[in-house]
């Protein structure tokens, strides 16, 4: 959807009339049913002014193609301004340009294409202007039918027009050399840079022509896109699929082609407890439904998934368009119904209601989903809601895909393949946890490595040990520390303290927790790691649980006041104890059920609450035993 076009002229007069902002305005409120806040339309008058500038070279033909305000198909991004015309060989071409307001920038060290700047009020960290509009075009390439067939050339850039530009400018540093190759940035002065640029690749115009075809052409993975997710999978053994994981795969795949065929709305659930291979299917189906020429995309609540297994997919690549396959689980508030073929909604459990940064937008992230989805497919465990917000439930799908007119689908993931194989140390834990009583007492016949230690530091040593070689196992910890702004890239600041043991929570920097090699010297939490797996993982449960008079104990108050997760319960607590209560106690048991079941092979805990530790080690005898023999 284009919000404003026409020809270069067009455009050049409404400026000249200041009539630009006002048009841009109506057609929002008309397309969009959106207003428009003041801030923005300042912008807007202050941007196209510039770009009126920038136009205004007798070489820019007069008719060559301007649109404003492009949304990006089943997506919430919009390009600012792209220009339209053939080049001297009658080839169709597209210039993308990303205008930014921005007065200044600080690079960010070991976080791929992303900046510092002052926006939205705050000083937040951002894509790359250059990343941005690469990303832009890199989308219509790959999923524009009508950019693939007709070969539009498409040529994206920034234009930072308040930005002075220093010597060793932070906008020019090499980190960011492979996306301003590709997408180069102008700054404040570079009128005459960005024309040339323009006028090198639009020399006849088209009449708006080609913006309008991309416009309305068909959404469809380009070739090269299928190609290369294909390939990126079979390099990846990890993603193979077992046992009833195919057989789910296969299921859903028969119904996304019978989507295809008679255009009804479906949604299918799949349960499944923790290493169940919920992720795997989901990034197999993402590979086989692009192959097949299928619009699908990865989702998830939490951005360490998509990060992991974007990443994972991607290999030694610095830049693919593989990251515009994974989206956030807001990323659906505005899309229009059926926009996407598929869409594979991971750890479904941690959906919200709101989306936006604020928790103000949208009806219901499912609603969404379902809404913007032929199939939608939900892959969930009702045991692993940590969150106040998270709304995630099989019977809440089923509700809103009634509502939607889709047709429900269930299948069920049995298999434990986290673990060594056994759901029996998902019963005991369940039991030790008082989530539900099972006969699992003890873990005496249970090929599953479970150790209580004495100190943090016994723990610590034997999961930096586990992590040689292989650099699959971590140290976990309950929210019950802060997080501070200050220090949360310096791997020396030590959040975590107990007695004199001291270790950083997980960096916010570098490269993804589960992936870095010097993450071993670091603590993930609920949030860094729910959704991934390891081979062995330490657990430091906090003083939120505690063992006192033969039960367990729950504690909301003693969680972190920078944890978000349990934000609302002191308010919900003054107007329903009882519901408080038994969601405090929910959210936390489940979030030490998920950080202990993150371990395929064994799972070390230390807990600050010597009677929790008691305890633990009576119910894993075979485990204390253990313990004692080694040390």
């Amino acid at each position: 959807m284009i919000i404003y076009s026409g020809s270069k002229d067009d455009f050049m007069t409404e400026v000249e009339e200041d009539t630009i902002a006002y048009s841009i305005r109506d057609n929002i409120l008309e397309k969009m049913h959106r207003r428009t806040g003041d801030a923005e339309f300042r912008s807007w008058v202050n941007s196209l002014e510039y770009m009126y500038k920038v136009l205004n070279d007798e070489g820019i033909p007069r008719d060559s193609g301007v649109a404003i305000e492009y949304n990006l198909p089943n997506t919430a991004k919009r390009v600012d301004f792209l220009v339209s015309g053939y080049d001297g060989r009658e080839k169709p071409n597209v210039v993308i340009i990303e205008l930014k307001q921005w007065q200044e920038i600080r690079k960010v060290d070991g976080l791929d294409g992303l900046v510092e700047t002052f926006t939205g009020g705050a000083n937040r960290r951002v894509v790359h202007p250059s990343y941005q509009a690469w990303s832009y075009a890199e989308m219509i390439r790959d999923y524009n039918e009508y950019a693939q067939i007709e070969g539009v050339a498409l040529w994206p850039c920034a234009y930072l027009h308040n930005y002075l530009r220093g010597e060793n400018d932070p906008l020019d540093d090499p980190i960011y050399g492979t996306y301003l190759d590709d997408a180069p940035a102008f700054a404040k002065g570079d009128v005459k840079k960005l024309r040339d640029y323009i006028k090198r690749v639009i020399e006849r115009g088209d009449g708006g022509e080609v913006i309008y075809e991309i416009d309305n052409g068909r959404i469809k993975p380009s070739k090269s896109l299928q190609d290369a997710i294909v390939g990126m999978l079979e390099s990846n053994p990890e993603f193979n699929l077992i046992d009833d994981q195919k057989v789910v795969f296969e299921r859903i795949m028969e119904l996304s082609r019978r989507c295809e065929r008679d255009g009804r709305k479906r949604t299918l659930i799949a349960t499944g407890g923790p290493g169940t291979g919920k992720t795997v299917i989901a990034v197999n189906l993402l590979a086989r439904l692009t192959q097949e020429g299928v619009f699908a995309q990865y989702c998830s609540k939490n951005s360490a998934p998509r990060t992991v297994y974007a990443r994972k997919l991607k290999g030694h690549r610095t830049k693919s368009s593989i990251d515009n396959m994974f989206k956030g689980s807001g990323a659906y508030v505005d899309a229009p119904e059926d926009a996407v073929g598929v869409i594979l909604a991971d750890e479904a459990h941690r959906l919200n209601e709101k989306s936006g940064l604020y928790g103000n937008q949208g009806v219901n992230q499912i609603h969404e989903i379902i809404r913007a989805a032929r199939l939608s497919v939900f892959f969930i465990d009702e045991s692993q809601r940590v969150t106040v917000k998270d709304i995630g439930s099989v019977g809440e799908i089923r509700r809103w895909a009634a509502a939607n007119g889709a047709e429900v689908y269930e299948e069920e993931l049995s298999s434990q393949f986290r673990c060594n194989g056994s759901d029996g140390y998902l019963a005991w834990l369940d039991d030790v946890l008082e989530i539900r009583e099972t006969a699992n007492y003890d873990i005496e016949t249970i090929d599953y490595e479970f150790v209580t230690f004495d100190t943090p530091q016994e723990m610590r040593s034997k999961v930096i040990e586990r992590n040689e070689g292989s650099n699959k196992s971590r140290i976990l910890a309950g929210y019950c520390w802060n997080w501070p702004k200050a220090g949360r890239a310096d791997t020396n600041t030590h959040e975590i303290k107990i007695g004199d043991f001291e270790i950083s929570w997980n960096l916010d920097g570098g490269e993804a927790f589960a992936i870095s090699p010097t993450s071993i010297n670091e603590a993930g939490c609920i949030h860094t790691t729910q959704g991934l797996e390891f081979e062995y993982v330490g657990v430091i449960i906090g003083d939120d649980l505690r063992y006192e008079n033969g039960h367990l104990v729950t504690d909301y108050t003693k969680r972190a006041g920078t944890d978000q997760s349990i934000r609302g319960l002191k308010k919900m607590e003054e107007e329903d104890p009882e519901r408080a209560r038994n969601l405090s106690d929910e959210i936390i048991k489940n979030t030490y059920r998920t950080l202990m079941t993150r371990g395929m092979k064994g799972c070390y805990v230390y807990a600050t609450d010597p009677g929790l530790r008691e305890y633990l080690k009576k119910r894993s005898e075979k485990a204390y035993h253990y313990h004692v023999v080694q040390l």
